[in-house]
This record gives C-alpha cells, structure tokens and sequence, in this order.
C-alpha cells in the first residue's frame, strides 16, 4: 500500500490536532482530504511526508516507515505546502536544476526539460520566479513535487488564490499526474473534489467524519436530495415552514434566508408560494438546491 495510516495522534499542548486516525491510499488513487480550518489536514500531510513526527502510531509510504526513515520516504514523495516556498530572485530552470541536483538524479537536465514541459513552463523558463503570476508559481510548485517522479504526491491547497482559468489548468495538472501515482489533495474547492478525486476523507477535531466514494458519502449523508433555497421580506416562524406540504427539516442561513429540505424528494416550492401568500409575506429569492458535496461538508463538519 502506497500510504498506510495507523492510530496517529498529534497533540499540541491542549489540543489533539490528530485524535487516533487511521486510513491508507491505494497506488493510482486520488484523494480529497477535507476539513474546515484547523481541522488537523496539514498536520497529517506534514506527518506523512516527515516533515514533523507524530506522538504516536504508524505511518508508512511504500512500506517504509516515516519514523525510522524519513530520509528515504522523502525521496519517493512529492510534497507541494500551502505556502508553496519558492525563491523568488531564481530563475524557473535554474531553480528546477537545483531541485533535481538535490535529489542527485541522472541526466538532470533532460529531466528539468520534463517538467518544464509537463507543467506548461516553457515560455517562463527563463523568467524570475518572482516576476511570475500567480498561477505559473504554483506550476512551478508543482513541478519541484515532481520532480523526483515521485510514487505518492501530496498537494496541500494546491490552487489556493487561482482565478477560474488557473483553476482548470493545475487541476488537469493533477489529474493527469493522478493516472500514475497516488495523489492526497486537500483543498476548499468542492468542485475540485468532485471533479478530479476518486475517494474523500472529511475530518473535523482531529478526528474522521467520513471516509468513501463520493457516491458513498452521500448516501451516509442526511441531507435530502433536493432542497429550495428560500428568502423573505420578514421573519418567519420555522415550526409553520415544517408544516408546509412536503416540507422535511428547516435550516435557518442568515436573516430571512432559509433552506427547506424535501422530506420525500419532491419539488415543494408551489407549497412554499402558497405559504408566502397565506402569511401576506413576499418571496425575495427562492431556487431549487441539489445535494452536493458542499452541503454535505456543511452537515458533517457544520
């Protein structure tokens, strides 16, 4: 198994960041590890990649242990921080030679030439990294994590402050990376899990909250699949917006705003119409909401 975690804890003070998490990462798969902020995600990577021990348990890459080797899962992992740390006054190409120098591979220069063409660099080859925009700084991140060829890739919010088009691009990036290697994202973007990741483990406090298919997690979800977002004039009771027909559980989002969960997957907004009218109330906004990963975030982290 590429990745195995074992009843990893990681205590900082009064705080158990990791509270006994167990999980492993089969060789080709994608993975979105998701949490809200602080849940613990860059604890864990940081821990896989060696960069800081855990308390306790076991984790291993390739068979080898972190703790007893951590030199030697450094060489077969590829590990791109939230922080994406670059040298700024380097050249791209110069900088990816010192990369690749550091791992003391043959033929660095064919392989500098690799990257440079796998990451779409090759008319910022000769620029500083610090005169690049953001988004060819992040592909440079991505290259250094390839460098090595690495079997597991380990991409801590990888398109963090992209535009739209940038997005798209690092995110083919690392599907295409994907088809070899096994991938841990951890990201914010809902989309980008649902369109590149093949399994997803939430966590939140340190610990587990689900960990499957897409598919799968939202069958465990409570979250009825249609749902009508819904925005009045003035407040409203809740108990008489469970009475509508039809109408499931009742979640207040901000002000007047609500969002009413179908209790048996019909479309109920003819029935909250006819509430409005009753209650000599207006409807601001109103749509209808199917069940997607963000909502289903929401509930088992909210």
């Amino acid at each position: 198994m590429p990745v195995e975690v074992k009843n990893v804890v990681k205590i900082y003070g009064n705080q158990r960041a990791l509270d006994d998490i167990s999980f492993n990462i089969k060789k080709g798969q994608i993975l979105g590890f998701l949490g809200p902020n602080g849940a613990g995600k860059t604890t864990m990577m940081r821990i896989i990649t060696g960069i800081i021990p855990a308390d306790s348990g076991i984790v291993s890459v390739n068979g080898i242990d972190v703790m007893e080797d951590s030199l030697k899962v450094r060489e077969r992992t590829g590990y791109l921080p939230e922080n994406n740390p670059l040298y700024p006054d380097m050249y791209v190409r110069e900088y990816l030679q010192f990369v690749t120098s550091l791992y003391k591979l043959p033929g660095r220069s064919r392989r500098v030439d690799e990257l440079i063409g796998m990451t779409g660099l090759g008319e910022e080859k000769h620029k500083k990294i610090g005169a690049l925009s953001k988004g060819y700084r992040q592909r440079v991140g991505l290259a250094q994590a390839l460098a090595n060829d690495p079997d597991v890739l380990i991409l801590d919010e990888p398109t963090g402050g992209l535009d739209p088009n940038q997005i798209v691009e690092i995110r083919n990036l690392i599907a295409e990376a994907g088809k070899e290697k096994t991938v841990m994202l951890s990201t914010h973007i809902m989309q980008e899990v649902e369109a590149i990741c093949d399994r997803i483990i939430i966590i939140k406090n340190g610990k587990i909250v689900a960990d499957d298919t897409r598919e799968n997690i939202s069958a465990m979800s409570g979250i009825k699949k249609i749902s009508v977002s819904v925005e009045f004039d003035s407040d409203v009771d809740p108990d008489e917006l469970t009475r509508i027909p039809g109408a499931g559980k009742v979640i207040k989002v901000n002000g007047n705003r609500w969002i009413i969960e179908s209790g048996d997957d019909e479309d109920i907004r003819a029935g909250v119409f006819s509430f409005a009218v009753q209650k000599n109330i207006m409807v601001l906004s109103m749509h209808r909401e199917e069940k997607n990963l963000e909502s289903i975030f929401r509930e088992l982290t909210g």
